[in-house]
């Protein structure tokens, strides 16, 4: 799979650009500030219909503009596909797909796979169990339609179910048959959630564990948990025995909203006890593992986005990375970087495939064109 173009419009810090990419390696070359990731990040619009760095859709307008759109040609062996994200203010999001806009915007969602390396990946260790269910949600999603679908339905219910508990708040009045309906709505599809992302994690484990062992050339062991409270206890039970709390709190305090990940070395918590370059190959080998279950799920090799990753990286790293990019593990490569001159001397080796974009304050210039 290769994206041929990309075409963005009021997105971000940019009025208007266009560019040409190359099949192979793709570098976007500037200052800290100037877009580069903002390109990353229009490219990610293209394949998940949503940025990789901004919760809220509105605030990738451009300042003093009221709608942006990202346009891109995708092309895979079968055909072309011409993809464009289109938001207004005040409107719904449409995607479309060769023009046609979908009934709904998740149904685009895997196919056009993409995984992303950048310096904030370690959130997914330093930060809340929320990090670690959207890093599994999303990468389950692009695999399988049918967990997007669960999780949508899953969530819609859940937020009926806690608008539902902050009215009875605000009301002094509790119709528990009402909630109970809720609650049998909830009950099936949280249940199904967990089972398959326990399901999923023992089949994801071992390929992350040998991308692990790769990165770090080390005989430290590390494991993948799975922490749910529908493990041990009944969904209808853990409702039932949380209903008084629930009603207090104005919100669901158990279910699958609440699982986490557990990232472990040596049986210890990697947060607290990995050192910082632990926690960097632990993260890496998690997003390689993603690019690898994509490439065999999907027969195509995903999208590959490198965000200053010579930046924040050891030498030893880089390299092991690079060696990867040498034995054509990836497809198509998008990287950012602040130094031309240490891109072209860590890459040139390894593709005559490259092409490089000067990035200055929302503007983006062909390298080659300047030559």
């Amino acid at each position: 799979m290769l994206l041929e173009n990309l075409h963005v419009l009021h997105f971000k810090n940019y009025e208007e650009a266009t560019l040409p990419f190359s099949p192979h390696i793709n570098c976007f070359i500037g200052d800290n500030g100037s877009g580069k990731t903002n390109l990353l990040d229009a490219i990610h619009y293209l394949s998940l219909t949503k940025s990789a760095f901004t919760s809220s859709d509105l605030q990738n307008i451009k300042e003093g503009e009221d709608y942006f759109i990202v346009r891109g040609r995708f092309k895979t062996e079968e055909k072309i596909s011409a993809v464009q994200c289109y938001l207004k203010t005040g409107q719904k999001k449409i995607i479309t797909l060769n023009k046609a806009p979908y009934d709904r915007v998740s149904e685009h969602v895997g196919k056009f796979p993409v995984v992303l390396i950048s310096p904030y990946d370690t959130d997914l260790i330093r930060e809340g169990s929320e990090e670690r269910r959207k890093f599994f949600d999303s990468l389950m999603a692009q695999l399988d339609h049918s967990y997007l679908d669960l999780l949508i339905h899953y969530t819609y219910v859940l937020k009926q179910r806690n608008s539902l508990l902050k009215q009875f708040y605000e009301k002094s009045y509790v119709d528990k048959e009402y909630l109970q309906i809720l609650d049998e709505q909830l009950m099936p599809l949280g249940t199904e959630l967990s089972i398959r992302r326990a399901a999923f994690l023992e089949t994801f484990e071992p390929v992350f564990q040998r991308h692990y062992q790769h990165l770090s050339d080390s005989h430290e062991v590390v494991t993948l948990g799975y922490q749910s409270q529908l493990i041990r206890q009944n969904y209808a039970y853990l409702l039932d025995q949380s209903q008084r709390k629930d009603l207090l709190l104005q919100r669901t305090t158990v279910g699958p909203h609440k699982d986490d990940f557990v990232f472990l070395m040596d049986g210890k918590s990697v947060k607290n006890f990995g050192s910082q370059g632990q926690q960097k190959s632990y993260v890496i080998a998690l997003k390689l593992a993603q690019f690898e279950v994509l490439s065999a799920k999907n027969g195509q090799k995903p999208l590959l986005l490198l965000d200053d990753i010579f930046d924040r990286l050891d030498e030893k790293r880089i390299t092991q990375l690079m060696q990867l990019v040498a034995n054509n593990t990836f497809g198509q490569i998008f990287l950012t970087d602040t130094h031309l001159e240490r891109t072209d001397k860590i890459l040139q080796p390894l593709s005559n495939n490259i092409r490089r974009f000067r990035i200055s304050e929302g503007t983006a210039v062909t390298i080659e064109d300047e030559e």
